[in-house]
């Protein structure tokens, strides 16, 4: 108990030294003796505190009080928090030294730092295990009502969108089904149940009914073990998935895997280009009522780089429109006129571009070698060359 107290204090003592020093001054109504105490804090005034601190005896405990109303107000973020907190630690610490004042006001303010340090720390390990969650490009967790979902006994969904995408192509859902942008669809059990959103498959007929109770817990599987597999692609089984496959109209071939497993790119995620190349699946393209209208193109882009040391990128039309919809990409984020895109890596972290899918959906951006993977020298037959500035239209 003396070791996790000591490493306690040792934490928020380096969380005030940050927040005193590093973070700018709250743009909350200070007084002047708040404003001296803190240009002396900061300049490692101990001679002016004390007489400060002894000159306000009478007020200081109001004004530690004030800064833990303003600390705890809803608005406020854990490092504005903590900042008015530190502050009233000192106040309150130098008050008991110079003026011999109570240590219950000290214990109080004490007690909710480590209370706001455990709800930060619970927070921070919650994002971590959404981070090892969503691993898997296009895996997520749906928790905008986790409120709700836990008075029903409910964990957050967990999203496995491999598994999905084993079976259908991104096509078939986006955009006719799901806006392809996160926090977008507001998806609730209501939507679900009008057979919208995942109603249009969970209906009991594609895949399994959403309103079937005993069903709740294959999808609210977040925090759980059972949700392991989802993450580690361990769920994948040759004979479950011949079965789907066979049972939803699309295909499974799992005797053209390359030693009977998935092919894997060098990050350990799913290569379903090489999928596709040994035909070893052929997912579904469309639902009941809403058809492939627009097809497969067949043609191909040359980017030229730039940077003498990676190769040029040779954009495949028959790929990408064989997994989604020309509208989700034309005219939005990328204009379909030739030379009319200037691509930058620096950009796609912020999902643009081809950051749209890739890094969230699709293999990450930072494979760079998967895309930056036709020589230099070698312009193929057919290819149009995307040069910027160019206004040649798009074949």
């Amino acid at each position: 108990m003396r070791l996790k107290s000591f490493i306690l204090k040792i934490t928020l003592f380096f969380a005030a030294f940050v927040v005193i020093f590093c973070i700018p001054y709250l743009a909350a109504e200070e007084s002047e003796f708040r404003r001296q105490f803190i240009e002396n804090y900061k300049k490692d005034s101990f001679y002016a505190q004390s007489g400060l601190v002894k000159k306000n005896k009478d007020t200081i405990v109001s004004e530690i009080d004030a800064l833990i109303n303003e600390a705890m107000m809803p608005e406020k973020n854990f490092q504005e928090r903590m900042y008015l907190l530190d502050i009233a630690n000192s106040m309150a610490s130098m008050n008991i030294h110079w003026n011999n004042g109570s240590e219950d006001v000290l214990n109080r303010v004490e007690k909710l730092q480590k209370q706001e340090f455990e709800k930060e720390k619970k927070k921070t390990e919650e994002i971590e295990r959404l981070k090892e969650a969503e691993k898997v490009p296009g895996n997520f967790i749906l928790s905008t009502y986790k409120d709700e979902m836990a008075k029903h006994g409910l964990s957050p969904v967990i999203y496995p969108h491999w598994i999905h995408r084993s079976f259908f192509r991104c096509k078939v859902c986006h955009e006719p089904i799901f806006i392809m942008k996160r926090g977008s669809n507001n998806i609730t059990r209501t939507s679900i149940l009008e057979g919208k959103h995942c109603g249009a498959c969970h209906n009991g007929k594609i895949s399994f009914d959403a309103n079937a109770q005993e069903n709740c817990t294959r999808c609210h599987l977040f925090g759980k073990p059972e949700s392991n597999p989802l993450m580690d692609l361990s769920y994948y089984n040759h004979d479950k998935f011949k079965e789907i496959a066979s049972r939803i109209g699309s295909e499974w071939n799992p005797e053209k895997l390359p030693g009977g497993k998935l092919p894997l790119d060098k990050l350990g995620f799913i290569n379903w280009v090489e999928l596709d190349k040994i035909k070893a699946f052929n997912p579904r393209s469309a639902l009941d009522g809403t058809p492939d209208t627009e097809g497969v193109r067949d043609t191909s882009i040359l980017f030229e780089t730039s940077v003498t040391f990676l190769n040029n990128v040779l954009f495949s039309h028959r790929i990408h429109s064989t997994w989604v919809r020309c509208s989700l990409c034309h005219p939005d984020i990328f204009k379909p006129e030739l030379g009319a895109n200037k691509v930058k890596m620096i950009e796609m972290k912020d999902g643009k571009s081809c950051g749209r899918c890739h890094g969230r959906v699709a293999f990450t951006y930072s494979n760079c070698l998967r895309c930056h993977n036709q020589p230099r020298e070698n312009i193929p037959q057919g290819a149009l060359i995307n040069r910027a500035g160019s206004s040649a239209p798009a074949q």
